[in-house]
């Protein structure tokens, strides 16, 4: 929760219908941390460097609610989230199509996902409620950068 100190912050990460200010309750409502395989990414020292959520939405597994620690950006731990959800994903769903919605303004997940073989496309439903965020597919993951 700490990770989305503001109304922005917190919009970008879990949507506009997300409630903000938040309680500890409306937060793990809001997240749905109790209906969707909600996935983290902990670091070595044993804290939460990451969490992501897959479900099944107009037949693409589709990754929501994607964040990394702000004090773990920038080390590829964002590509690495991606890639396992859409693992975790194609084998639960049996799906091998992923999309996922970004705000224009996340320049940094925009680039990473683009990165990722992800490329705009019109969402496939009337949704106005949608219609600020970018909706984005792909149906083949970049392959992994070789360690340096």
């Amino acid at each position: 929760m700490r990770w989305f100190p503001d109304r922005v912050s917190c919009h970008t990460w879990g949507g506009v219908e997300f409630r903000f200010p938040f309680t500890e309750s409306t937060f793990r409502e809001d997240a749905k941390l109790g209906n969707l395989p909600s996935w983290a990414l902990v670091g070595d020292d044993g804290a939460l460097a990451g969490f992501g959520q897959v479900y099944l939405r107009v037949g693409r597994c589709h990754l929501g609610r994607l964040a990394i620690a702000p004090g773990s950006r920038g080390h590829g731990l964002g590509a690495t989230l991606v890639r396992e959800l859409c693992r975790r994903g194609r084998a639960a769903l049996g799906v091998s199509t992923y999309s996922l919605f970004v705000v224009p303004e996340n320049e940094r997940a925009l680039r990473l996902y683009r990165r990722l073989g992800f490329s705009p496309v019109p969402y496939p439903e009337p949704m106005p409620a949608l219609a600020k965020y970018i909706y984005m597919v792909t149906s083949q993951l970049a392959p992994a950068a070789a360690p340096k």
